[in-house]
């Protein structure tokens, strides 16, 4: 227990992991100002400094110092964070303004785009794009970012994804693995199953693959050696035809 006996003869108690606290506060970045002044406060009547020393020493007044040590005495440290209504600096842009860009954000797609970014955003609301990064991050919102899903029906997915895996943890001596990516050059938009909406604290969701609404699939590899280009059409992408191929 740390303590603290001020001139009014009100003592202030700590516990070591409120004083860490305190601590903190103050020296983040993100605190408030008035917030790490009453922490400067609090910290410094612990450490037993007077009322009019630490008065002097942070530029307040007395009696400001006196209702910290008062407030904090009778109620903690609870409090400390609290700012009342109407002080600071006013909100720019009013409540409705700051709804549109969120119902924006969550329920509509830029033309030609696949989600907003916080210049597209600003320049349709017109506002700054630190407001809309400010809101998107205040109500986690991450138009950016996707999650693919698909679940296998293959009885035997775990036994073979445990032999790919294998193949590059623990390869065999001399063993040689074929790789191959997709290069499709055509955008597909439409996913063999409907993902899930972007919301507010969860990213939106798609698939992994697309409807390829009858598309043909190109096989190609390429022989470093000399420069040919091995290449085969199918109809599908299966591990049939890469094995044929």
């Amino acid at each position: 227990m740390i303590s603290a006996m001020p001139n009014t003869g009100l003592a202030i108690e700590l516990q070591p992991a409120e004083r860490a606290q305190l601590e903190q506060w103050e020296s983040a970045h993100g605190t408030p100002q008035q917030v790490a002044l009453r922490c400067r406060i609090i910290l410094r009547a612990v450490a037993g400094q007077q009322n009019v020393a630490i008065a002097a020493g942070l530029g307040v007044s007395r009696p400001t110092v006196q209702l910290w040590r008062k407030w904090v005495h009778e109620q903690g440290i609870g409090e400390v964070w609290e700012i009342a209504p109407g002080r600071g600096r006013k909100a720019h842009y009013d409540q409705g303004q700051r709804d549109r860009i969120i119902q924006a954000t969550l329920q509509s797609k830029p033309k030609g785009m696949t989600h907003w970014s916080c210049r597209l955003m600003a320049k349709a609301q017109g506002v700054s794009k630190n407001t809309v990064n400010r809101l998107w991050q205040l109500h986690n919102i991450k138009p950016h970012l996707s999650r693919t899903f698909k679940r296998s029906r293959d009885a035997k997915f775990l036994e073979k994804l445990t032999d790919v895996v294998g193949l590059y943890m623990n390869p065999p001596d001399k063993a040689l693995v074929l790789c191959l990516d997709e290069k499709s050059q055509i955008q597909a938009l439409d996913r063999t199953q409907p993902g899930l909406p972007l919301k507010k604290g969860r990213c939106g969701t798609m698939t992994h693959d697309y409807k390829r609404n009858g598309t043909t699939t190109l096989f190609a590899a390429l022989n470093v050696l000399d420069g040919k280009v091995i290449g085969e059409c199918h109809g599908r992408h299966r591990h049939q035809e890469w094995r044929k191929f």
